[in-house]
Formats: structure tokens, sequence, C-alpha cells
């Protein structure tokens, strides 16, 4: 990128000046107190994403039998929403006043109220009362969280026991908000057993989306992990949309929870966002939420009085955070790389935008900085976007291995059926560079050809007019 010359870099946008976006974040946790919202609400809304998944928070909302403390969640709802943040919810998890197994775990994590008609009746006030009284501010319900692990499902996973609830929980949904959208899924682990379980017992008729969590270092795998879920949603019920409910990795090699052990850092964080990210903006999918906003303690195997088996940090946060002796996130939250590669995905892909296939070709003959023989450009990874304004953009990069590999080269890009001035984005930093003339060739006939282009192991965008604000 040394040879081309910076002219600005992506504009920030905040959320309550976007009126639509497909970008999400997740602010889960909070049911189990660890960390302070207060010191995360501003943060979150300065980088301009929409979607804002939260967790209901059962065990603390119902401290007593029958009798409903919403205090703690009035106030996050009210919060995000007063910042342009769209709330969904994951209606979670057990509640120890009926389920001593649930009392025993921290956060009553993996306890699900269906083994007595009492936790079963419980389950479905509780449910309905929150609906009812978020009716307007809430649309989209998720029920549960990847409830085909053992560590959210602890008594052993069933698809046929999760549909069953599902559909349990779509009547408590719709009795306190008629209106409201249901998920199904929440689903983390591979293979499509378990799910078609779940859409067997009839549920796939009761929900309105389905989420799937994508934590996995290799991106390319959601292109067949989307496309099996569709077909097999599709036999069903084809109205069912998805979502990508969570993604995420650590930003550095000693966390806890999903992808751990592995030498990230935070530069490889930006980059697994930016190309998870984009790969579900190449996809038919609702929305894309990372997870999350702020490294925090793990605590999904934790037991009351046993400090020591939640103190488990995760580095999955675009913000950084310290902790206290408890395992609450403390000090002052910092903004990591990535968090700047979200603000700059939410800014560039917000509003209105479509999907398009230019005419296009990549190719590394006549680049000064040949790629070596054993790569192709067909391994490249690329989408074509425009907006109603008429800009368009292809974004591309190299999906090589992100923990062994750091990859820059050069490639020659020709296109047709494009016009405005040409810009190079790189989507981590959001820095704008300007394509001078002497890498353009325009045949005046619709074809230009741009040589020795920059190629890099995360995104970057060629962008053709006002695509984005800098």
């Amino acid at each position: 990128m040394d040879y081309l010359k910076s002219v600005g870099t992506v504009k920030a946008v905040s959320s309550d000046q976007v009126g639509q976006s497909p970008i999400g974040l997740g602010f889960e946790k909070l049911d189990r107190g660890v960390f302070d919202p207060e010191k995360a609400y501003d943060k979150v809304a300065q980088l301009g994403v929409k979607w804002i998944r939260i967790q209901s928070g059962w065990a603390r909302t119902e401290t007593e039998k029958g009798v409903y403390h919403w205090e703690w969640i009035d106030s996050i709802i009210d919060n995000l929403l007063r910042r342009g943040l769209q709330p969904w919810v994951c209606l979670c998890y057990g509640n120890g006043l009926y389920d001593a197994s649930a009392a025993e775990i921290f956060g009553a994590v993996g306890c699900p109220p269906i083994h007595t008609g009492e936790q079963k009746q419980a389950w479905h006030n509780y449910v309905s009362a929150f609906t009812a009284r978020y009716r307007g501010k809430i649309q989209w319900y998720e029920v549960w969280n990847e409830p085909d692990g053992t560590w959210c499902w602890k008594h052993g996973v069933s698809g046929t026991e999760y549909g069953e609830f599902i559909k349990a929980t779509a009547a408590a949904v719709r009795s306190g908000d008629p209106d409201a959208k249901v998920i199904g899924g929440s689903t983390c682990l591979p293979g499509y057993q378990w799910i078609n379980d779940v859409l067997a017992t009839g549920a796939a008729q009761v929900i309105d989306a389905v989420t799937y969590h994508a934590y996995n270092a290799d991106e390319t795998g959601v292109f067949e992990r989307v496309r099996a879920l569709r077909k097999l949603c599709d036999a069903y019920n084809p109205a069912i949309q998805l979502i990508q409910g969570e993604t995420g990795t650590q930003s550095r090699s000693d966390g806890a929870g999903a992808l751990r052990g592995a030498a990230w850092t935070p530069e490889r964080q930006a980059k697994f966002l930016a190309r998870h990210i984009m790969a579900d903006l190449f996809q038919d999918i609702k929305f894309a939420s990372y997870f999350s906003c702020l490294d925090m303690i793990e605590a999904l195997r934790g037991r009351v009085g046993d400090k020591a088996s939640y103190l488990d940090y995760g580095y999955f946060g675009v913000l950084g955070a310290e902790f206290d002796e408890n395992g609450i996130a403390s000090g002052e939250y910092k903004p990591k790389l990535s968090y700047r590669t979200l603000q700059v995905l939410a800014s560039i892909f917000r509003e209105e935008f479509t999907r398009e296939e230019f005419p296009f070709y990549f190719r590394s003959l006549g680049s000064t900085r040949l790629m070596r023989d054993e790569d192709h450009v067909e391994s490249l990874l690329y989408q074509g976007f425009r907006k109603p304004n008429g800009s368009c953009a292809v974004v591309y990069w190299k999906p090589t291995e992100l923990l062994t590999t750091s990859y820059e080269a050069t490639i020659c890009i020709e296109i047709a059926l494009v016009s405005g001035k040409p810009h190079l984005i790189d989507i981590i930093d959001g820095t704008v560079y300007e394509i001078p003339e002497t890498l353009i060739e325009d045949n005046g006939k619709g074809v230009r050809v741009f040589r020795n282009i920059p190629l890099k192991d995360s995104p970057l965008l060629l962008t053709f007019g006002d695509f984005a604000e800098f």
C-alpha cells in the first residue's frame, strides 16, 4: 500500500444516524452482571452498528416466585434504544427458584425449564410478561442460547426436546406480543442432524428465523453452512430467515472460550472480524452479529460459591478491559483495532445496498509484485455491491490461514460496467487511497484495467463513485 496516496479515512457514523444495517454486536452476559453497561453504551453507539443482542436474564429478574424486577433490563433496553441501537433478545437461562441445579450454576446457565409442570408454567408466565412489557420496543426473540452444546443444555442435548421447547416458548412470546418474531436454533456445532430434529418437531412452523454461530478460524466454511441451512429450512418452511447470531475470536492467545489457545493478536482478530462479517454479507441473511462488545469472563461452567470456576477470561471484545477480583470487567473500556474495523464496516454497509455481479477478472499477469506460482486467482474471495445512488464496489481478499500466514501482493483487475472515480479502501483501518492514473488503463468503451492493485489477506474495497463517506 506504500505506493498509493492516502486521501482520507472512512467517516464514522453513530447508530442514531443509521436507519437500517445488516451489522450487529453482542451485548450479552448482563444477566450475570459481568460488566458495567454505562461505560459501554456510548462507545458501542459510536460504532454505527444497529442490532444488539442481549440476554433476558430470568434468574436476575424473577428472584421471588411470581414477582418480576424489571429495573435492570429496562435500563439496558432504554439506553440502547435512546442511542439508535435495536436490541434483540435471547430468552434464557434457568432459574434456581424452580430448579435446584440452576441454583448451583453461575447465572443458571444451561438449565432449561422443561422437567416439571411448575417449571414450564413459570417460564411461560415470565416470557409472556417480558414480551408484553417490551411490545413496540423489541421485535425479535431468540429461544435459548446454543442448545446444541452441553454447556448450555447441561442434562444432554436433544434436538427433539429443544424443538418442543421452541413451540412452548413461541406460544408464550406471542401471548405477550402477537406481532413478535421468534428465532430458533442458536446452533454452534457442525452437522445438521440436531437442527433437522428441531425443525421436524413442527418448530419450523412457529419460527421466523434460525440463528447460527460461526466460531471457526476459516471464514470460507460459512458459505457451505449457509447453503446447507437454507436448503434444510426450505424443506420445512421457506419463509424462515437466517441470522448469523455470533462469530468472533480472541485478541490474545491465553483467552478462554471458543478458538482459545491459538496465536491470536489484535491484528489477527481485526482480520477475522473483517473476513467473517464480509463473508456474511455475501449471503442472503437478515443480519450478522460480532461477539462481543467487551472482554469478559466466559462463565459457562461456573459454580455458585466457587469463584475460581468462573474466572475464565475471554478476549473476544472490540473493547478491552481489566478485571477485578470478582471477574467483573473494570477500568476504562478501550477500543482495539477490531473496534475500528467494525466501525468501518458499519459505516460503509448501511442503509440500502445490493449484491451485484459485475464483469470483472482478476489476474496476476502484469503485476510487479507477482503472486507465487502456486497462488491462483481462483482462490480469492470477492463480491460486487451497488447502492441506490449508482455507486458500486468490489471487495476482495486472499483467504490465507490467519494464524500462520501474513500475505501481501499485487494483482490486476479488469472490470466493466462501472463508472465514477475509483478509490481503494483498507477495511481494517478505514484508510482511503487514491489510485493514480498511471495504474489505470481505460479504453473508453466501458472497460477499465487496474494494474498492480494491492492484494492482502484482509478485505480491500475497490469503490467507484460515492460508495463510502470519507
